[in-house]
């Protein structure tokens, strides 16, 4: 691989339900730089973390959980850093596993996983599964350059997302 990989994925439905952008690639480019620049410079409410499987074993290629929401309650956080983290960690080592990733890489790559957590969520094990498939499945069409350029295109009129939904244009 060369360059930089970006991928995104939204897996589920409701509060509990997962989005993911990743940046992936080289420590030694464009990605290792991001990824160091964005440990060494928390903000308020927004600190990145190192993911782990567990205590003293980070997942590989090394990867950080950046939060796209503070903690909005010390419930929230527990989801944050529990089921998401471990969710997160555990999607890696899967795209690592299946291939998605290549060994050679997890130790000459770097992952940023940027990751919602919806403050409303309340479902420990679900947003730990959607948070699993979620940055796999960003890794994965990262990897393929996913949303094709023509899908992009076809769905510029029917944009919508779980927040909003544009009324019909008129023609």
């Amino acid at each position: 691989m060369t360059g930089l990989q970006l991928g995104e994925s939204f897996i589920g439905d409701g509060v509990n339900a997962a989005h993911v952008n990743t940046v992936f690639g080289d420590r030694e480019g464009p990605a290792g730089v991001a990824w160091a620049t964005a440990l060494a410079t928390p903000s308020a409410g927004h600190v990145p973390f190192v993911t782990v499987l567990r205590p003293s074993l980070p997942v590989k290629p090394l990867t950080l959980f950046v939060t796209k929401s503070a903690p909005a309650s010390d419930e929230h956080g527990l989801l944050i850093w529990g089921p998401a983290q471990a969710g997160i960690a555990a999607g890696v080592a899967d795209a690592l596993a299946d291939g998605i990733v290549s060994r050679e890489q997890a130790d000459s790559h770097a992952i940023i996983a940027a990751v919602w957590v919806n403050p409303g969520a309340d479902d420990a094990e679900q947003v730990y599964e959607n948070n699993r498939l979620s940055v796999r499945t960003a890794l994965e069409n990262g990897a393929r350059l996913l949303p094709s350029t023509d899908d992009v295109i076809a769905a510029r009129d029917s944009a919508t997302n779980p927040f909003y939904t544009p009324k019909a244009r008129a023609t």
